[in-house]
């Protein structure tokens, strides 16, 4: 978007400030929606990269059933193995946003085939473009440079989801889609905006998050009132990869944000071998 100049004694246009005022809630609205990055943009293949803490080849339940700290150890674990194995991938994403608010509403769909190559490369071809210009290019545009960002090993280690940046307590078992899942709450450790605070489904068998619905664990901006976020993944050839991802966010301006993002026609391109943790460590199917 074109800046406009000001001139010196003279008051700003009306376009122009509607304008900037247009521009503000767009620009927080990347802020907020790069925490997704952290909570599910990124595969857990390769933004949950970890080291594992030595132990045996496989943990044991503790009555039946494994203690949060178990869980996140085989989870480490296998999204560790995960990510050695994964070499290459092929999607197509959907992204969908619709703002409404000052000065008006607005919505967007940008459609984009993706690449991915390991250790951290992807590739992004945008396939078509559809409503606010201002949404694809401060928004949506936006979030893919961020991704290839996030990627970076030091950042990939900021938004890890292990013990080293998360406090988790178990909360119990639930049986869903993909069949058994311990159901853990998360906290911060640190105070870093990229880090939410919610809950995460584990499936019993593979160790690969299922569901995340959280919300930011710092606010991004005072012009934030409130954001849900829920992250779905499904398996793709026992690689755990996003399915959708969906974001509502309150605006103290009295507006608000729906924003989503559909992953399909997932095509494993390369992969080797992928070695699993005995399904023994969890509630049988």
């Amino acid at each position: 978007m074109r800046t406009l100049a000001r001139q010196p004694g003279r008051m700003p246009s009306a376009s122009s400030v509607s304008l900037r005022n247009t521009a503000r809630p767009f620009s927080i609205l990347v802020t907020l929606l790069m925490i997704l990055l952290g909570a599910g943009l990124c595969p857990p293949t390769a933004g949950q990269k970890s080291n594992p803490p030595a132990q045996p080849s496989s943990v044991q339940p503790t009555g039946g059933q494994l203690t949060a700290g178990q869980v996140v150890q085989n989870l480490v674990r296998m999204n560790l193995e995960r990510t050695e194995a994964l070499q290459s991938y092929q999607s197509t994403r959907v992204y969908r946003l619709e703002y409404k608010g000052f000065p008006g509403g607005r919505e967007a769909e940008m459609v984009v085939k993706v690449k991915y190559r390991a250790p951290g490369t992807k590739e992004f071809e945008i396939v078509s473009e559809t409503g606010s210009k201002l949404l694809i290019d401060r928004v949506f545009k936006k979030l893919l440079q961020g991704e290839q960002e996030a990627l970076e090993a030091e950042n990939q280690k900021r938004i890890a989801i292990n013990q080293e940046n998360y406090e988790f307590t178990m909360i119990g078992c639930e049986t869903g889609p993909s069949g058994p899942a311990y159901v853990l709450s998360v906290k911060p450790r640190t105070k870093n905006k990229f880090l939410f605070q919610g809950r995460i489904w584990v499936d019993a068998e593979q160790f690969a998050i299922v569901r995340i619905a959280v919300e930011p664990a710092q606010k991004p901006s005072f012009w934030i009132k409130d954001t849900r976020i829920e992250t779905l993944y499904v398996n793709v050839n026992d690689f755990w990869l996003p399915a959708h991802n969906h974001s509502l966010t309150a605006v103290r301006m009295g507006g608000h944000a729906d924003f989503s993002i559909e992953y399909k026609d997932y095509r494993i391109t390369a992969a080797r071998q992928l070695n699993k943790i005995s399904s023994a460590t969890g509630p049988s199917r």
